[in-house]
């Protein structure tokens, strides 16, 4: 951008993973093209770009070292051990930088999670990247630096510092969702074994497995209701987080089949019709409500309807809340934000569906409503609130919840997975308390009746097992922190600030503008009276924001979109029928408004030096 060549800073944290306990120092790369991923485990986005980069360090493995730099959002995120579960349960195969003070990540200015930063042979800065959707220019970037360095004698080959951990076997590996089946067996997702195993009542002994070869990273598992069985001829829908689809499992005999998603990421953020031809985003979970199948579609921020058929090509599919804007906010389902719902369960009396919210620490709901749908919340602040505090629902925080199920008395316990608990939110008297606590990353939780009275099912995910924990007759009470996102607050000056997104097409694209601009950003803000003018929608990189006298700080949510299509090599001309990508990201950026601060806000994403 500026022609100045910035030599990349040292990677700097607590520790190193999957390199057999050795540090990696940028010197120790040199030669070779380096790309930091800036991520945090808890992050949907994060967990798309771990794949879109898995074929880059298979096509480059001697040339080229991926590093995963990770930079918590949540408390827990920072913990070790946590992360080294992470790592293993999202297959990640190459070096990671523990960087839970967020040193690395401020010596890169990042911004957002993710962001990718590519450091060139010679070991200087030639490329930032925010978001998602950048494998492509990812990928020409760094063939031109190979082609570069190749001819001028810097690049080297060989292997780099990965080291492939050897972890432990169990029965059931970083299990996700569990569904009763009816006769007292159960279903539960082995999530990293890429299967669905049947247990029996004791919660140990196998019954059958599914899925060996067509699941990847199946979470949701719904037990669907005996005529709507009878109708479609199967039983069991399982949503695959990995592979963007649904799928439905026969019981009697083990057939599975799609009954939703092509198997690419959607990334128009939106969708409707044909089940079978709609792209998928990360469906998380499955609840059936009001004769058709609820999904938690964490990679959009959003719920959709999936409406069955007895063939499933006339399957179909529809958003049913969130707009795609990541944050909270109630009122009218359609216009709602949402972030990265993972948990549903449908109320005992059919009228409403509870939704675990996880990115803003949140319980929510839908129902109907006078003239469509409304989404409301019940516990939890917004994107960068979290912590462990009992009390009034307007008071109490959650930690990344990940699942949840109603109880008898129709309060709702709460798998709080990154505080280790089960929480319980009672609506009769607005009160949210603990059950249990000490629990390895519970991701789901089930209610158990029979003669003997009831208790829970909690999924352990890394403890990898399913775990009975007894409902105490009087909850306990727990007082603990209010927590905030450990991030730097950005000064800005108050009044107006200019706020630009740098964007530059990759090596051979270019913007589209022959039908008008085909670049977006929208702006809000939390608390929303933030500020006063430049909130919206609107085609452009740029925006004047204009901030309102009485408040000194809060948080900008900034989302981008911006398209650029394949022209010529040569002329740089558009094809009629050009293929076209979609760049996007959403930040929140905490400000506080002082005297002398800065009148300019630029984000990056997209930017080569």
């Amino acid at each position: 951008m500026t022609g100045l060549r910035v030599r990349a800073p040292e990677l700097i944290g607590r520790g190193w993973l999957n390199t057999g306990g050795e540090q990696v120092r940028l010197a120790d790369l040199r030669g070779k093209v380096v790309v930091l991923d800036f991520w945090t485990f808890c992050c949907v986005n994060c967990l798309h770009v771990l794949d879109e980069l898995r074929p880059l360090e298979s096509e480059f493995a001697d040339q080229l070292v991926l590093i995963g730099v990770h930079s918590p959002k949540f408390e827990h995120e920072a913990d070790p051990v946590a992360l080294e579960q992470a790592v293993e349960r999202y297959a990640v195969h190459h070096p990671v930088l523990d960087d839970p003070e967020l040193t690395t990540w401020g010596a890169y200015t990042a911004r957002a999670w993710p962001t990718l930063v590519v450091i060139d042979p010679e070991g200087y800065i030639v490329g930032q990247f925010s978001g998602e959707g950048h494998a492509h220019g990812l990928t020409i970037l760094v063939r031109e630096l190979l082609e570069e360095h190749r001819a001028k004698g810097t690049l080297r080959t060989g292997d780099g510092p990965y080291v492939a951990p050897a972890p432990p076997a169990t029965a059931l590996r970083f299990p996700g969702k569990l569904a009763a089946v009816g006769d007292g067996s159960y279903l539960v997702s082995d999530t990293a074994h890429h299967e669905v195993v049947h247990l029996e009542a004791d919660l140990e002994t196998e019954r059958v497995r599914y899925g060996d070869g067509v699941l990847d990273s199946p979470q949701g598992v719904l037990v669907l209701p005996a005529e709507a069985a009878e109708r479609v001829g199967y039983d069991v829908l399982v949503a695959d987080a990995v592979r963007h689809q649904v799928f439905s499992i026969r019981l009697s005999d083990g057939q599975i089949r799609v009954q939703a998603g092509t198997g690419e990421q959607l990334r128009e953020r939106s969708g409707s019709g044909a089940a079978l031809k709609q792209p998928l985003s990360t469906p998380w979970d499955l609840a059936w409500w009001i004769d058709r199948v609820v999904i938690a579609m964490a990679g959009t921020h959003q719920l959709w309807a999936l409406h069955l058929a007895a063939d499933p090509k006339d399957n179909s599919v529809a958003v049913l809340a969130g707009t795609s804007q990541e944050g909270l906010r109630d009122g009218d389902a359609y216009e709602a934000w949402m972030a990265q719902p993972s948990g549903l369960a449908t109320s005992a009396d059919g009228s409403k569906v509870w939704v675990a919210d996880s990115e803003t620490s949140a319980l929510r709901s839908i129902s109907l409503a006078p003239g469509g749908f409304r989404l409301d919340s019940y516990v939890g602040k917004g994107l960068f609130d979290f912590g462990h505090v009992d009390g009034r629902a307007a008071d109490a925080l959650l930690q990344h919840p990940l699942g949840l199920t109603e109880l008898l008395d129709g309060s709702v316990a709460v798998a709080d997975t990154y505080n280790g608990a089960i929480r319980r939110f009672d609506p009769a008297t607005g009160e949210v308390s603990t059950l249990a606590t000490d629990l390895a990353e519970p991701s789901d939780v089930l209610l158990e009746t029979d003669a003997d009275g009831s208790r829970l099912l909690v999924v352990e995910s890394n403890a990898h097992r399913v775990t009975r924990v007894a409902i105490p007759a009087a909850a306990a009470r727990v007082a603990g922190d209010a927590l905030q996102t450990q991030r730097s607050v950005t000064e800005v000056a108050p009044g107006a600030l200019r706020l630009a997104v740098d964007f530059t097409p990759p090596t051979g694209q270019k913007l589209d503008k022959r039908y008008g601009d085909p670049t977006q950003l929208t702006v809000s803000s939390s608390p929303e009276g933030l500020l006063r003018a430049g909130v919206g929608a609107a085609q452009g990189l740029t925006r004047t924001l204009e901030f309102a006298d009485d408040i000194t700080e809060g948080v900008l949510h900034i989302s981008v979109r911006a398209a650029a299509c394949d022209g010529d090599p040569v002329t740089g001309e558009l094809p009629e029928h050009a293929a076209c990508h979609v760049y996007q990201q959403d930040w929140g950026i905490p400000v506080l408004l002082v005297e002398g601060g800065d009148g300019e806000l630029t984000l990056g994403l997209r930017a080569t030096s």
